[in-house]
């Protein structure tokens, strides 16, 4: 589906590896054991002709949001949905959510589009519609059955991740948030790579509480600098448990280290907010339903509020 010339530049690359587009790549000493070695190797050198169709089909989108963290489970995909749902309900605000987690699609099943599919026009892929102004594109789409795994290498993985940007019609949109799999792997590097010269307005960094998560959260954090992705502010999720009925808290996830406001003061990184634990947020992610409609009157509900309402004074 994709070439090596489709995974990453030389400057957004990790230092180990010279990149698909140098001319070391695949005959490097740290290419050695490399599964690309001979796809990079061989393939033609120098930039990436597709950058320039991305651009121009970019150009049609006012901001482009990654939500990251270096660690699963966080909460990521549940942020992006609750995030995308907030926009949206401004019936003259355009919004797109492309899920880039080619191995655990989780987008389609919370945002209430399981089993949906998506079509094939003369101006492109047809992205999913959960209303008329909140469009999704995920492979989850194109899974003949749900439970199939998705085993592929990093070039394939690229290659799909492309396509959703040059040959999706997403049409004029305000926003378009990008879900991302925990790490900094193929899928990073290759979209902060395709959205370079259209611009990212930033990254949206989650976390949780735990020590565990935050060692994690400081390489993705390290990842976004050495690419150049502004960083828009941290998030920690999960920070406590408040009771749906007495709505007293209890802390679940201690912060051994400080959490979130402790990293964020050290890295010199805005603290958007702290969303407390609440098992409602599952159950709706879970009904593909906007939890903030279904529980307005929720301490975490108050507190995603918040946090978007920072988060868009940063974006314009």
């Amino acid at each position: 589906m994709a070439s090596a010339t489709e995974q990453i530049s030389t400057e957004n690359a990790p230092e180990h590896c010279p990149g698909p587009e140098s001319q070391a790549a695949g005959q490097a000493d740290a290419c050695a054991g490399c599964p690309n070695q001979n796809i990079c190797a061989t393939a033609p050198k120098g930039p990436d002709p597709d950058i320039a169709f991305i651009t121009q089909r970019m150009a049609s989108v006012k901001h482009k949001i990654l939500v990251l963290s270096g660690k699963g489970g966080v909460g990521k995909s549940s942020f992006t949905s609750q995030l995308a749902f907030a926009l949206s309900h401004d019936e003259e605000v355009q919004v797109g959510v492309m899920d880039i987690d080619i191995c655990g699609p989780s987008i389609p099943t919370i945002m209430g589009l399981e089993n949906e599919q998506i079509h094939q026009s003369n101006s492109g892929w047809q992205p999913v519609f959960v209303q008329e102004n909140l469009a999704v594109m995920s492979i989850g789409f194109m899974l003949p059955d749900k439970d199939d795994a998705v085993i592929w290498r990093g070039p394939k993985k690229n290659g799909l991740i492309k396509q959703f940007l040059r040959d999706v019609d997403w049409g004029e949109l305000d926003y378009l948030l990008v879900d991302t799999p925990p790490g900094t792997s193929d899928e990073h590097l290759s979209v902060t790579t395709f959205l370079k010269e259209s611009g990212i307005d930033g990254a949206v960094i989650i976390t949780t509480p735990q020590e565990v998560a935050l060692q994690d959260v400081r390489k993705e954090i390290d990842f976004c600098r050495k690419a150049k992705i502004p960083i828009l502010g941290m998030v920690e999720n999960m920070a406590g448990f408040v009771c749906p009925s007495c709505h007293g808290e209890s802390i679940i996830f201690p912060p051994s280290t400080g959490g979130a406001a402790a990293l964020a003061k050290e890295l010199n990184i805005d603290l958007l907010g702290s969303i407390p634990l609440d098992p409602r947020v599952a159950k709706s992610c879970d009904m593909g339903v906007s939890f903030m409609d279904e529980h307005p009157d929720s301490p975490a509900c108050t507190a995603y509020e918040a946090i978007i309402e920072k988060l868009l004074e940063k974006v314009g």
